[in-house]
């Protein structure tokens, strides 16, 4: 199978609709062994979606925004598996004044828990845990929403972050290269989770998003970002890093929608 015997660390799992989950379901049929975070009150979201999968993975407490927190998963990473081959971080928050057209007015402290949350806290992971992955190399995995190039209606301050991890994604890519771990980030297009449902508009970009995807596009189903996922953390792309992979239904691509 395509993940036989990796051991994986999937963040960011909450409902059965989220993103996360559909990886962590489909890293499980390929057969690799998953280990869960969550922290405070999500954790029985996380807990109750864990129930769903089979088995039923472990879940440790990580606020990726405590070192302590990332010290606490690596030892038990450590002790549990001895190393770890991929690491899939699915973690994004903005506070509700730095999103929903708020850009001008948005305080510091804001924009920095954004950027916090969202972007610096890959390199926060992938360093707590780079003496796991050093010892055979590994891949890590991050998902991202096309930031690079373009301004979306609300999202504002997280776009902003987003586009900061594709940086980080280059820059891990070249620093992590070495100790023989790829780095890749996920442009994925729109899927209907709490998280997006939480952006002001995200139900006007859903909508256009199927009609010019040329694709197609199932705002509902996190499959084909999921598989494309497990792509990235097998052995079957050994030479690709610091690539921003899309799985959008090829939205990306287009200039406008098709008469």
């Amino acid at each position: 199978m395509l993940l036989d015997g990796k051991k994986l660390l999937i963040t960011g799992v909450l409902t059965r609709q989220s993103i996360a989950f559909g990886i962590a379901h489909e890293a499980q049929r390929a057969g690799a062994d998953i280990v869960l975070t969550s922290f405070g009150r999500v954790r029985s979201i996380t807990e109750m979606s864990a129930k769903r999968l089979k088995p039923v993975p472990e879940i440790l407490e990580l606020d990726v925004n405590k070192p302590e927190d990332i010290d606490s998963v690596r030892k038990d990473l450590e002790k549990r598996w001895g190393r770890l081959d991929g690491l899939v971080h699915a973690i994004a928050f903005a506070p509700a004044d730095a999103l929903g057209g708020n850009f001008l007015n948005t305080p510091w402290e804001s924009a920095a828990l954004a950027f916090r949350t969202s972007a610096f806290s890959l390199k926060e992971l992938a360093v707590g845990l780079l003496p796991l992955m050093s010892k055979e190399g590994g891949s890590i995995v991050t998902i991202d929403f096309d930031n690079s190039t373009q301004a979306w209606p609300s999202y504002d301050w997280m776009g902003v972050s987003k586009a900061a991890l594709e940086a980080i994604v280059r820059y891990l890519a070249r620093d992590l290269g070495p100790h023989r771990i790829r780095v890749n980030a996920i442009c994925a297009g729109p899927q209907a989770t709490i998280a997006a449902k939480g952006v002001p508009g995200f139900k006007m970009i859903e909508e256009s998003w199927d009609r010019r995807a040329p694709l197609g596009w199932d705002t509902k189903s996190a499959t084909a970002v999921a598989r494309s996922a497990c792509a990235l953390l097998s052995d079957y792309l050994p030479a690709t890093t610091a690539e921003l992979l899309h799985v959008d239904g090829g939205y990306h691509a287009m200039g406008a929608e098709a008469p």
